[in-house]
């Protein structure tokens, strides 16, 4: 397992860089959250990124998209994670393409797969319940009645559920409660009728919704794949859950530059602050910190990709380490700032907030220390 990037995976971590300096900077998040726009990201930007192939990163190359696996799109959450960029491309191009991918039959996959390659069909994966992660552990219901399936039940922090075009519920097919089986996975019009979404306000500006779904019906079509689906569920997270350590990866790396170019520039007692050794050894603890969370990352992103037996082991260890890390520079960089550091006229802020939402989403660094040491035979 290589920890260094080929020739073009570098490539396309350097096109994603200057892509995302040019075209999202912050002040491009700064500018949808200050207007309060409704979709929460912009459609040219996610245009310009289906037109570069990110949308397809994931599809097989017979459904219209690039096949560059989950190294080549961790290189991209590393870089949009850097600008905190608003847009589909996690939810979509990673969740949505990788469960249809999965686990959809050949016709699911003809008519689905072409259309997120082509930036036409933006999907979002309806899982949790509660507040805290706990994946197969669902009481959404499908039941079946006559040649119609009939979905009830209610799902939390759907991300971006209010602009989907298509939902993908997680439902259990069995009465009986069970973590080991039960479930199954549909294809969900929003528009349907029964289906309300309610937009979240995130604390991070992040898009998400809530989801309720009463006596919605659908057909038996709409089923995706094998009528198990607690494998695939799985497996889709441990990709998700890597996806989301490349994206607070870049956001740790971002807010570590901004710090260490303020310890430059703010002068106290007549010199820089960054001359302190106290704050220097702070700074070289974040460092420390990175250059260890990189390893756990990309070490992830190559598990996916070589189908490794401790794919979910992985997955864990890097959710854990860029969580743990993402905190502690985020709570670091602002102690470094001082007082300023808290109001919105600096950008430091933002990855605090944005800190504490990420490192909950399908699982908290708790969660995932506790799961980690468990596969591990601790």
């Amino acid at each position: 397992m290589s920890l260094l990037l080929n020739e073009e995976q570098q490539l396309l971590k350097d096109t994603a860089k200057e892509f995302v300096q040019k075209n999202a900077p912050i002040s491009h998040f700064r500018e949808l959250r200050d207007k309060e726009d409704k979709l929460g990201y912009s459609k040219k930007l996610w245009k310009d990124m289906v037109q570069l192939g990110w949308s397809g990163i994931l599809i097989p190359e017979e459904y219209g998209g690039v096949d560059f696996g989950m190294v080549g799109l961790g290189c991209i959450l590393e870089e949009t994670g850097r600008k905190l960029v608003p847009s589909p491309l996690f939810s979509t191009a990673l969740v949505g393409a990788s469960i249809l991918a999965i686990a959809g039959n050949d016709k699911q996959k003809k008519e689905f797969l072409p259309k997120v390659a082509e930036g036409k069909l933006i999907t979002a994966f309806a899982l949790e319940e509660s507040s805290r992660h706990d994946p197969l552990t669902i009481e959404t219901y499908c039941k079946k009645e006559g040649d119609k399936l009939i979905l009830n039940g209610k799902k939390n922090f759907v991300l971006d559920g209010h602009i989907a075009d298509l939902l993908i519920v997680a439902a259990r097919y069995s009465e009986v409660q069970s973590k080991k089986g039960g479930i199954g996975l549909y294809l969900v019009d929003p528009k349907e009728k029964g289906i309300k979404l309610s937009k979240m306000n995130m604390v991070d500006s992040r898009n998400a919704c809530q989801v309720i779904l009463k006596d919605v019906e659908i057909n038996k079509e709409d089923q995706i794949g094998e009528l198990e689906a607690s494998g695939i569920i799985e497996e889709v997270l441990d990709r998700a859950q890597i996806g989301l350590s490349s994206e607070m990866l870049g956001s740790a790396l971002e807010a570590f530059d901004l710090t260490l170019e303020y310890l430059k520039e703010r002068n106290q007692f007549g010199k820089p602050i960054g001359s302190f050794q106290a704050l220097q050894h702070r700074a070289a603890k974040m460092f420390s910190e990175i250059e260890l969370t990189k390893s756990s990352v990309m070490g992830a992103l190559n598990a996916v990709d070589e189908n490794s037996n401790d794919r979910a082991r992985f997955a864990s260890l890097a959710k854990f380490k860029a969580g743990e890390t993402l905190h502690l520079v985020s709570n670091e960089a602002i102690q470094m700032h001082g007082g300023v550091g808290v109001t919105d006229e600096f950008d430091i802020g933002l990855f605090l907030k944005r800190s504490r939402v990420t490192e909950q989403i399908f699982g908290s660094s708790n969660y995932h220390l506790e799961r980690y040491a468990n596969l591990s035979e601790y």
